[in-house]
């Protein structure tokens, strides 16, 4: 027997750690699963110290890989162990390698594939782990599999399309302040220097832009970067509190047009999770709940358990839905239909879809709309700086011609 130091989530939410003892790892995190605690780490007494992996993440595309190759194993008729060895021997990322022959190794000991796959829960979330349960209780591993692959891949693509939206205007916007900061820094005191030798005298917008220059090549601009670079360190260290994620997530909701985009985001990944797990046959209270951890939005995660909290007093979905002000009305009422009709699933499937076809019109729209103003803003900017450092000469060549 050994002792073996945990933490992780109680059915509250709440974090817990502890010691449990127990003869293997597995055995102790499934003796926790029992006391319905949900472990993130585990570590034997002793022995926690471990080397660092580096690299050693494992990305959705990944995912979606493996669990495809997996499910199509698995309905081949192919047995759970030998599967699982041949997709980690030609897995090219170690790290996930090591964890498969790991889940390999507890379930050739006798241990349930859900039960081998949760002390990972960097890689197989509690969403993951769930409905692998609930495919092997209902004998339907395989059709589970291939459902848990077409979540992920168009969580993927939402995200994808997500990220593609964003590279453009930052791109473009990191390219602007550059070459704003570089004719400010280096080109402008070379002009400044020319015009006091010259000794013009300079129009005010020339005077802004020499001042501009003077303030960047000062101690002040850099104090200016520091301040910035602090502030964003600042930022961050906060979101990574409760009271804080709670905070920035509130005002990104409440952004123009990016708040939107987020809110049928929220909505397309709400709808598309608890479709899969309702038709995977998790039970309601425990996808609401999977549902409302993965949500990515704190918001949005206090409203859908505050929802669970309600169906789990006696109340139907719909209305709870309707009172959180998050949800559409149009959502709602598909809830309503589906709950009336006990086709959910198939219902808040349809929702996904059509949230995530919204999703990626808003985006298209975003940018159509932020291409024309990010073009003013470098030609305002950008040309401003240049005519500015042109205008004495144009005076000097005007007073040589006279």
């Amino acid at each position: 027997m050994a002792v073996f130091a945990y933490q992780g989530t109680n059915r509250a939410g709440a974090v817990v750690k502890g010691e449990q003892v127990a003869t293997s790892k597995a055995e102790a995190t499934n003796l926790l699963r029992r006391q319905q605690i949900n472990v993130s780490k585990i570590s034997e007494k002793g022995k926690e110290f471990t080397m660092p992996t580096f690299g050693g993440s494992v990305s959705a595309k990944e995912l979606a890989i493996f669990t495809r190759q997996f499910s199509v194993m698995i309905d081949a008729g192919l047995p759970l162990v030998q599967c699982l060895e041949l997709i980690a021997n030609q897995q090219e990322n170690k790290h996930f390698q090591k964890i498969l022959h790991t889940v390999r190794s507890a379930v050739e000991g006798g241990s349930t594939l859900s039960t081998a796959m949760r002390p990972h829960v960097k890689v197989f979330d509690p969403l993951y782990v769930n409905m692998i349960e609930a495919g092997e209780t209902g004998g339907i591993l395989d059709t589970i599999l291939q459902r848990l692959s077409t979540y992920i891949e168009k969580n993927v693509k939402l995200k994808s399309a997500v990220k593609s939206a964003l590279i453009y205007p930052v791109s473009v916007m990191t390219i602007a302040i550059s070459v704003v900061v570089l004719l400010l820094w280096k080109v402008v005191p070379i002009f400044a220097k020319l015009f006091e030798g010259l000794g013009v005298t300079l129009p005010t917008p020339t005077k802004i832009v020499i001042n501009l220059s003077n303030f960047i090549g000062s101690i002040y601009g850099f104090l200016i970067v520091v301040g910035l670079v602090g502030t964003g360190f600042a930022l961050k260290t906060w979101y990574a509190t409760p009271v804080g994620r709670r905070a920035i997530d509130a005002v990104m909701l409440k952004i123009p047009v990016i708040g939107m985009i987020l809110r049928k985001i929220a909505v397309a990944r709400f709808t598309r999770t608890l479709g899969t797990l309702i038709s995977s046959g998790v039970p309601i209270l425990e996808g609401l709940e999977i549902t409302a951890r993965t949500s990515g939005n704190a918001v949005v995660e206090e409203a859908l358990l505050k929802v669970r909290a309600s169906v789990e007093a006696g109340h139907n979905l719909m209305d709870p839905l309707k009172e959180t002000e998050i949800f559409p009305n149009m959502v709602t009422q598909m809830v309503g239909v589906g709950e009336q009709t006990g086709a959910m699933d198939a219902m808040l499937q349809k929702v996904a879809d059509f949230y995530e076809d919204e999703v990626d019109a808003a985006i298209k729209n975003m940018l159509t709309l932020m291409e024309p103003m990010m073009i003013a803003f470098l030609g305002v900017v950008v040309g401003g700086i240049v005519i500015a450092l042109y205008l004495p000469l144009f005076e000097l060549i005007g007073k040589l011609a006279g």
